[in-house]
């Protein structure tokens, strides 16, 4: 089945028909008004995979969708513009551009932790630059991925767009295929293969994976306000989220009001009985529960701890200062642990941060702008926030992508389509004149070759 959908998208796109900008917006409309009629179904679909609440399924989910296709709605037709550039002198007279072209057939495969957004996000800007698309949603997320299904059979011809289920032989099955680009989401382990596997065809690729995300709090602080905040990113999605704070690192001065900060906020939240409010989702898969159950053995608890294993539960837990080589601090978390780490003096930071290079965030909360300054220019991070978290996400002017080992590539807004992109380069020469400098026999002298090499 999987070489008969390639087979068709590649005979629809040499059709020549996704290069019209009618047709591509014709459909991001068609996208857009089914999105919006679905969007109970769709609420509800994240809400049997693993409680999702509501809100934050409007608010992480379909809600960015809606941002990113009205956006692109908006805007495909200036971004689809040849961009003018200055001619060389070399080439005088010339008039060059460059101009934006899709590569082909897109491969997109999403993760089970933003199941909807995570899928749809990358097709509105693959659509936007004129490719076709095939999405392989995540299995784990099985009511997400069905009415994705249901929502792109009824917007799309499969030639066009199209939807592949199934489990990882549908993955190994797509990645044997040859692709124009793909667009992966998901763990760095699985990442690699991907990136092996389109190595074989020199298929560009986009890489979002995950990292160990550092938050660091010092002493200027505005300790209320920071609480609040991490503790609303981290225990967001039940901390299900690839730029979730993973540790925190605070000053040792202010550790303890920070923790009663981070406890308050957490009740404030969700009340006394975490496992009983519906804004707090549980966690999607059987084997990833267990793993983060088997971080916390062991270690010392500030706050929580508690879980249910008939349904994923676990609560929003603080740990105090785990040691790095325990299983809590070996890799990124992806769940509603929280380690919490003290320091005194700056230099100690870079001990714990050079441990986990090319974290897909960073976040630092101070005061002190000489110190923001210092740490934001020292590390390399895919993005990062100033006195709060997760929040560059939101917004379609930043690219969004990590670096080194949390991935490679950026998206969101007009950075989504240009990542779908070929942007092929084009001189249009006169022919009212032709200096022939450039033509043998060369009689000109070599000393004026550099001279006018220098003029160029």
């Amino acid at each position: 089945m999987v070489k008969q959908l390639v087979a068709a998208q590649n005979d629809f796109f040499a059709t020549q028909k996704t290069k019209d900008i009618g047709y591509r917006k014709q459909h991001l409309k068609k996208l857009q008004q089914e999105i919006l009629d679905q969007e109970d179904a769709i609420c509800d679909a994240l809400y049997a995979d693993f409680k999702k609440p509501r809100f934050e399924s409007l608010a992480t989910e379909t809600q960015l969708v809606l941002a990113e296709l009205k956006h692109a709605i908006k805007n495909v037709k200036n971004w689809s513009e040849p961009n003018s550039v200055g001619a060389s002198l070399s080439n005088f007279p010339s008039k060059d551009w460059i101009q934006p072209e899709p590569y082909g057939k897109i491969l997109i495969i999403s993760p089970w932790n933003y199941p909807f957004m995570l899928a749809m996000a990358p097709l509105v800007g693959a659509i936007a630059a004129g490719n076709t698309a095939i999405i392989k949603p995540s299995e784990f997320s099985p009511h997400t991925s069905k009415i994705i299904a249901q929502i792109i059979r009824k917007v799309f011809p499969p030639e066009y767009v199209t939807v592949v289920e199934g489990g990882v032989e549908a993955s190994t099955q797509l990645l044997e295929e040859q692709w124009e680009y793909i667009f992966f989401t998901g763990s760095t382990r699985v990442g690699k293969i991907v990136y092996e596997k389109a190595a074989k065809h020199l298929t560009p690729v986009t890489l979002e994976l995950s990292g160990k995300n550092p938050c660091i709090v010092d002493e200027t602080a505005s300790l209320s306000l920071a609480a609040k905040r991490i503790a609303w990113g981290k225990f967001i999605n039940a901390g299900q989220t690839c730029i979730a704070p993973d540790y925190i690192l605070v000053h040792k001065s202010v550790k303890d009001r920070l923790v009663d900060g981070i406890q308050q906020s957490i009740t404030g939240f969700y009340g006394q009985k975490v496992e009983d409010s519906t804004d707090f989702a549980r966690i999607a898969t059987k084997k990833h529960y267990q793993e983060l159950k088997a971080m916390l053995e062991g270690q010392t608890l500030l706050f929580g701890g508690s879980f249910t294993d008939d349904d994923h539960y676990i609560a929003p837990t603080l740990v105090d200062e785990p040691a790095l080589d325990s299983p809590i601090m070996e890799g990124e978390i992806f769940g509603p642990i929280l380690p919490i780490i003290s320091y005194e003096e700056e230099s100690e930071l870079h001990d714990y941060i050079a441990k986990y290079p090319n974290p897909l965030a960073f976040y630092v909360f101070s005061n002190n702008k000489k110190f923001q300054k210092r740490l934001m220019n020292q590390y390399s991070f895919g993005g990062g926030t100033i006195n709060d978290v997760v929040v560059h996400i939101s917004n379609t002017n930043l690219p969004f992508g990590g670096v080194g080992q949390s991935g490679m590539g950026g998206y969101h807004g007009k950075f989504t389509f240009d990542l779908f992109s070929h942007h092929k380069s084009i001189a249009k020469r006169s022919t009212w004149i032709d200096i022939p400098l450039r033509y043998a026999p060369y009689n000109i002298s070599l000393k004026w070759v550099k001279k006018i090499n220098h003029l160029f």
